[in-house]
């Protein structure tokens, strides 16, 4: 019983220290534009807050509008990630429809995912939307600095993304991908055309269906391409959707012949 109890102490405490050891991230609210509480948002105007936060590891960090307890219509920012320590960042959110009301902004910062995000702080503000255009107004020094910085770090990321090469599974992956998608296109033409040569009957006319429904798709491609080269740029995406189709409806086909018995006939 005893060497029970120790264990138990250990377990206890393992998962004590480990919960001492969470992430901690504190954010809280600067400055807001407009500064103004009761604020009516113009057209595509957005609402920005100047954020604070503390963090002992690199966190990401959204604002999200609600009003009653339910999420806004409304759009808010991205996040880029922010290192770890203290700093500035920059949360903002507009509206996509007029009308809507928002009595405060939820902050949530983390990683991203499910389980590592979270609400650090609530922020109550009333704003609502109007239909009318957005009047030029100069920004605060705050806010076109912080976009300038966001900015730039979506291009060290995007170019950061373009020169890592890669790797062989992902090549392998890709290629499997091509492959797969090839390989249905290809059916898209077999599959009818298998069906036309080995049943009969009504069986034969169904078959024609996605036959057709081929050809017309590729006729349609020449044709168009013929008047005017540029018509069809994703051609290859034309017939693979429409491979894919023909090949659902010869799949449906065969198990209905073989529900029916009409398989054993032929």
């Amino acid at each position: 019983m005893r060497w029970a109890m120790t264990i138990l102490f250990l377990v206890l405490g393992t998962g004590l220290g480990a919960g001492s050891a969470c992430a901690t991230t504190t954010v809280q609210v600067v400055a807001t534009d407009p500064s103004a509480d009761g604020v009516v948002l113009s057209g595509s105007q957005n609402f920005y807050l100047h954020l604070h936060y503390q963090s002992d590891r690199p966190v990401q960090i959204w604002v999200r509008p609600y009003f009653q307890g339910k999420a806004a219509h409304a759009g808010s920012n991205p996040s880029r990630v922010y290192p770890a320590g203290g700093g500035e960042a920059l949360g903002w959110f507009f509206f996509s429809r007029p009308g809507t009301q928002v009595d405060e902004v939820r902050i949530s910062a983390g990683d991203g995912s499910r389980g590592g995000t979270s609400v650090v702080a609530v922020y109550p503000v009333r704003v609502s939307a109007g239909g009318q255009p957005a009047a030029a107004q100069a920004m605060p020094d705050w806010v076109t600095r912080l976009r300038a910085l966001d900015a730039a770090a979506q291009r060290a990321d995007y170019e950061r993304r373009m020169n890592t090469p890669i790797s062989a599974g992902d090549r392998i992956v890709f290629s499997g991908f091509m492959l797969g998608m090839f390989a249905i296109g290809i059916l898209g033409f077999v599959a009818p055309a298998w069906g036309l040569r080995r049943w009969r009957g009504g069986w034969r006319i169904a078959a024609a269906v996605p036959a057709a429904l081929m050809a017309f798709v590729v006729l349609r491609i020449l044709v168009n391409t013929s008047l005017a080269p540029t018509a069809h740029n994703l051609w290859p995406f034309e017939i693979l959707m429409t491979g894919a189709l023909s090949v659902v409806l010869m799949i449906a086909l065969v198990l209905a012949r073989k529900l029916t018995g009409a398989n054993r006939a032929s």
